[in-house]
């Protein structure tokens, strides 16, 4: 199992960071549009739909990106949008968490279905913006979902003792996001300090929402990473309702798309509206 995760990961990483780095956005607009149209697949599978259904709702969902794309989006402004997106994601941890596994297949399809494919085509739109912004300001939205992970992992397993989520993630502890949270703030510190050095890559989320004073970035920074841990828990709602442990198989070893990309799909929009404010 771990030999797979190892193999599948080099093999992402051999496509994706040739792709972000390059100085034109063309390569990784692609690339993650084709990650956001499976992720599209994906979705519709985990609300019920065969498999017909679900891979024409996967490509339907590429193909409308690719003409947004063709049409100008991503040179436009699109600020109210990313409040809006902000607002369905703070509603969704409200009462999607609130009522539960149960609850959510009370929903109907019809309006859970395109309301999931609309985030994802939200998600896609802010972070090819965001490479237009700066390969810093990418990197450094990337880091705070990864970091608030990885603190949230090795802090809940050395001191988590009460439960976040118990029905829909067991996993998971409140000294878990402490840790997650603790760890973001150290990763915008010694950002920030090396921003000011000259030895970062500029124009960081962590620096811009410095600029406008400590406690508003630190107030950013605990709303983002409480987003990115609603994400994480929003996409183990979905799957316990739908009964299977992972979105797919499409990444041996990963599960699917929105296994790894469920904590940034809230974050990006919001992260765009932060820094478009």
């Amino acid at each position: 199992m771990l030999r797979q995760r190892v193999i599948t990961a080099v093999l992402l990483l051999a496509v994706l960071l040739p792709a972000l780095f390059h100085h034109r956005i063309e390569a990784f607009a692609a690339l993650t549009l084709l990650m956001l149209a499976a992720a599209g697949w994906e979705w519709a599978r985990l609300n019920g739909q065969g498999q017909p259904v679900a891979l024409s709702t996967g490509v339907g969902l590429g193909a409308l990106l690719g003409l947004a794309w063709w049409l100008g989006a991503l040179e436009q402004s699109w600020r109210i949008l990313w409040l809006l997106a902000g607002a369905a994601w703070v509603l969704l941890a409200v009462v999607a968490l609130g009522r539960g596994v149960g609850g959510w297949a009370r929903w109907p399809v019809a309006l859970r279905l395109p309301a999931g494919l609309v985030l994802l085509a939200c998600a896609w739109l802010a972070m090819v913006q965001a490479r237009q912004i700066g390969l810093g300001f990418l990197l450094s939205v990337f880091l705070l979902v990864w970091t608030a992970d990885i603190a949230a992992y090795f802090g809940g397993k050395r001191f988590g003792r009460r439960k976040l989520a118990p029905s829909v993630s067991p996993g998971k502890s409140w000294e878990g996001v402490v840790s997650g949270l603790l760890g973001v703030v150290l990763l915008a510190l010694a950002w920030v300090a090396l921003d000011r050095a000259g030895w970062a890559l500029e124009g960081s989320l962590y620096s811009r929402l410095w600029d406008r004073g400590p406690w508003l970035a630190a107030l950013a920074l605990l709303f983002l990473t409480a987003m990115s841990v609603v994400g994480d828990l929003i996409e183990s709602l979905v799957k316990r309702s739908a009964g299977v442990k992972d979105s797919s198989q499409l990444l041996p070893g990963h599960g699917g798309v929105l296994d790894r990309v469920d904590a940034l799909l809230p974050v990006l929009p919001l992260a765009m509206m932060l820094a478009t404010l």
